[in-house]
């Protein structure tokens, strides 16, 4: 799925003076408004069953590659709204038409899952459901899609796992569990928009009006044996404080990964950016969006040598990864319900 994207941003630096006129007329001083003091609550971070979401890994591969307009895809958008209901979730399906670079066109769905649906403080959590339509790293059956393991199902399992566990352990604060569609169905080396169609879409048209969440995390390719998960230097992507409260995310959820003693996976490392659905929602909206993918130190793709090809099967999950991950995500939510993340 991914394109590395090494975007330049230029950036207008315009210094504004504003002079205000002098009256000899005695005015009333209004006092400045105080800042409301948030109380922060000692919260308890459940824990997440990493067995469940290796099985829900398993439950997507037995509906065969999710490729848009197919029937596994159909059977799998069904599936996930069923498990998300099931949870308690208020979902929307955003179901909207797009073109992909080949000229056709696909049915395609956003599914949000929302948990507190009224609460005004939401964070969003994200993964992309559809699968690559062929093994283009693949030397052998390239035209042939590919199951995507951890490219689409790793990432959809967690965010399931975390339904059930939200359901199960009432959290005080809004959920969106986004699942973007038609994520991985761009040209090969081709223009970046050619990728991620669903979270340009739900960007640019968020499925409330006025949607808005304080900041977002990307999960993608969360599942494999070995996986590291390092940040990016997005400086010169986006303007300065955009960048700044991005870096920031960054910072915060991995030096929390290494709190719980989980810096072999979440590495002090920042490295070129990355064309994700994450790149988009950054890019189109005012919320701070984090991307958590498997990126190896030394690799030729800049991805694990599953990437692409029909070696992205079962045998490549490592449910300690799919647990560390959730569990990693699950203290940021519950950390931030409390106002101590």
């Amino acid at each position: 799925m991914k394109l590395w994207s090494l975007v330049g941003f230029g950036l207008l630096v315009t210094l504004v003076l504003f002079s205000r006129c002098k009256s000899d007329e005695q005015t009333e001083e209004v006092p400045a408004e105080e800042t409301p003091v948030v109380e922060k609550k000692n919260v308890r971070v459940p824990a997440i069953n990493r067995d469940t979401a290796t099985s829900f890994v398993l439950a997507q591969l037995k509906f065969g590659p999710r490729v848009p307009n197919s029937k596994g895809h159909q059977n799998t958008k069904a599936w996930i709204i069923g498990k998300l209901e099931s949870y308690g979730a208020e979902v929307t399906r955003q179901d909207f038409k797009v073109e992909d670079y080949k000229g056709t066109e696909l049915d395609a769905t956003n599914i949000i899952g929302a948990f507190n649906p009224d609460h005004p403080r939401r964070v969003v959590v994200a993964a992309h459901w559809d699968t690559r339509f062929m093994a283009d790293q693949d030397p052998e059956r390239i035209e042939d899609p590919i199951y995507g393991a951890d490219d689409g199902a790793s990432g959809v399992a967690v965010l399931l796992e975390i339904a059930r566990t939200i359901a199960q352990n009432p959290i005080d604060m809004g959920v969106d569990l986004v699942f973007f569609d038609a994520e991985d169905q761009g040209k090969a080396d081709g223009e970046v928009e050619t990728w991620c169609l669903g979270s340009q879409h739900w960007a640019q048209n968020p499925h409330k009006d006025g949607y808005t969440a304080k900041f977002g995390i990307l999960l993608d390719m969360v599942g494999a044996k070995g996986a590291v998960f390092q940040t990016e230097n997005l400086t010169g992507v986006f303007e300065p404080g955009k960048v700044e409260k991005i870096h920031n995310l960054y910072n915060k959820v991995w030096n929390l990964a290494q709190a719980m003693g989980r810096g072999n996976m979440f590495m002090n490392r920042k490295i070129s950016p990355l064309t994700d659905d994450h790149y988009f929602v950054n890019k189109y909206t005012d919320i701070p969006m984090i991307d958590i993918v498997h990126r190896p130190i030394e690799s030729d793709t800049g991805f694990g040598a599953h990437w692409h090809t029909h070696k992205d099967s079962f045998s490549i999950i490592d449910k300690n990864v799919l647990g560390v991950v959730g569990q990693v995500v699950t203290a940021v939510l519950y950390k931030e319900s409390g106002n101590m993340f």
